[in-house]
């Protein structure tokens, strides 16, 4: 049985791909204006807008405050951002963290095409559904928090 693993969920945006794609990309500092869930993203090395910086997130998931280190970066031509999984509680669970948002534009609208890539430790460690509910819910709130500033 293969440790690695694959979790997929696409979110429907109301507000345009262009202003999501922004705000997950080179503004994560203002997440914390845009949901509850996500206390603090601060800078570790590089800049907002250069891929390949790293930022620190602190969140709360399932009630409990965590911290997640990464190195992101993105491609505005194809308007997908990678996050790699550096430091942190999901990777006291899994050996590898991987999110990666694609943005896809609609006449109205648009979506999000989220996969979490992963590796337990251990077989019968549990896939990080938890992790994948989270980041779909987060994903809902920028949208939120979009639609209502327009």
């Amino acid at each position: 049985m293969s440790l690695a693993g694959k979790l997929e969920v696409d979110v429907e945006l109301k507000a345009s791909g262009d202003q999501f794609y922004k705000i997950f990309s080179n503004e994560v500092h203002q997440m914390p204006n845009a949901s509850s869930k996500i206390q603090a993203v601060d800078l570790h090395e590089g800049d907002w807008e250069t891929p390949g910086s790293i930022k620190l997130r602190k969140y709360i998931i399932d009630g409990k405050t965590e911290i997640f280190k990464e190195r992101v970066h993105f491609d505005d031509k194809d308007k997908c951002i990678i996050v790699d999984g550096l430091e942190g509680h999901a990777l006291e669970k899994y050996k590898k963290y991987k999110g990666i948002f694609q943005v896809i534009h609609k006449d109205e609208g648009g979506l999000v095409k989220l996969s979490l890539e992963y590796e337990k430790h251990k077989a019968a460690d549990e896939p990080p559904y938890q992790y994948l509910d989270f980041v779909a819910g987060l994903i809902r709130d920028v949208d939120a928090h979009l639609v209502k500033a327009a």
